[in-house]
């Protein structure tokens, strides 16, 4: 750890703002991602409010990166930590409050199973289908969250984001340029806020299509696991996890990293694998479906920071140990699999 905290420390060293919130130095990420691995944070910031994050921002040198993290389930952080700064979304930004019989506004923070819960409760229906995304609502937006059918778009009518620089901006729907698992939000910005619109529906009728997803996820995929959900996306026409059984890699393995059994496009840690057993075996995956059927497929996971020095060999990474692609991470989706048999 001292190593990798040594680098991250090495690409920036910034001065911090004065924050209201909390900010902490070296903050080990492990505990707060679904897979249990990685390195730390050079600075976590859990802000007080979304003026203490927009007063941070503005304050805060523009080279410095910044990442969002929501409940770490659709997450990879490398062993080598991350760079700049994180932001995690606490209970100030979890709240759900009904507007009309219709419409609700939802904290960046704010897991898919309280936003459903709330609906459900208010006689709302139509976003049932976030009972099933183990994340919160400010990756959801970011990252046109789905699954059963329905997604983000569908239901979103704006949301609230601080930008880089600190501006807080109201943005349509029309103005994030959904596509599958993608939106055009501009990069560096923070989701504080989101205002969804259902429809009228009877609570009973709303929970039994909440039960029927818990049971879909329940008999499909491995819960109880240190996993990061969907690891790639579907590629058009076909599905991930068809291509990768194919492939022979149901249940493959390095270290402590698995191909998970149950559903082949969840990647699992079966105890002590570090990111780059997870990432490692991902790639391999990648490959073996490349050369059996010809398709190359995309992660889902967002996978983020830095590589010790010790892996740089044959990992794709600069003479400083960074993986070029990723020193300067884009803020981060929240966890989004797909949820939902295998898909």
């Amino acid at each position: 750890m001292a190593e990798a905290m040594g680098l991250v420390t090495a690409m920036t060293g910034a001065a911090m703002p004065a924050v209201r919130g909390r900010l902490t130095h070296g903050a080990p990420l492990a505990p707060l991602v679904w897979f249990k691995s990685g390195g730390a944070a050079e600075w976590l910031f859990e802000p007080a409010d979304a003026d203490d994050l927009a007063a941070f921002l503005d304050a805060l040198d523009p080279d410095v990166p910044v990442m969002g993290l929501g409940l770490g389930s659709n997450l990879i952080v490398r062993d080598g930590g991350v760079p700049g700064v994180v932001v995690r979304l606490g209970k100030a930004f979890a709240s759900v409050e009904q507007l009309d019989d219709t419409t609700l506004t939802c904290g960046g923070g704010a897991s898919g199973i309280l936003v459903s819960s709330k609906a459900r409760d208010a006689g709302i229906g139509g976003v049932e289908f976030l009972r099933s995304i183990p994340g919160t609502v400010g990756g959801f937006v970011r990252m046109n969250g789905g699954a059963y059918g329905r997604e983000v778009r569908d239901v979103l009518v704006e949301c609230e984001v601080v930008l880089r620089s600190g501006e807080r901006r109201t943005l349509a729907l029309g103005d994030l340029g959904y596509t599958y698992r993608h939106s055009e939000l501009p990069a560096g910005a923070i989701v504080v806020s989101a205002t969804f619109r259902g429809h009228l529906e009877a609570p009973a009728t709303i929970q039994a299509e909440m039960d029927r997803i818990a049971a879909a996820r329940e008999a499909s995929q491995p819960l109880r696991s240190k996993t990061g959900g969907s690891t790639f996306k579907n590629p058009e026409g076909d599905k991930a996890w068809r291509l990768i059984d194919a492939a022979g890699c149901r249940g493959l393995r390095r270290g402590d990293a698995q191909v998970s059994e149950k559903h082949c496009n969840f990647l699992l840690n079966l105890g002590d694998a570090s990111s780059a057993d997870i990432e490692g075996l991902g790639e391999e995956v990648r490959n073996r479906v490349k050369a059996d059927s010809g398709v190359m497929l995309e992660w889902e996971i967002q996978r983020v920071g830095v590589f010790p020095s010790r892996l740089r060999e044959g990992l794709g990474v600069g003479a400083s140990g960074v993986d070029l692609a990723q020193a300067h991470p884009q803020p981060l989706p929240q966890p989004l699999p797909q949820a939902g048999g295998e898909r």
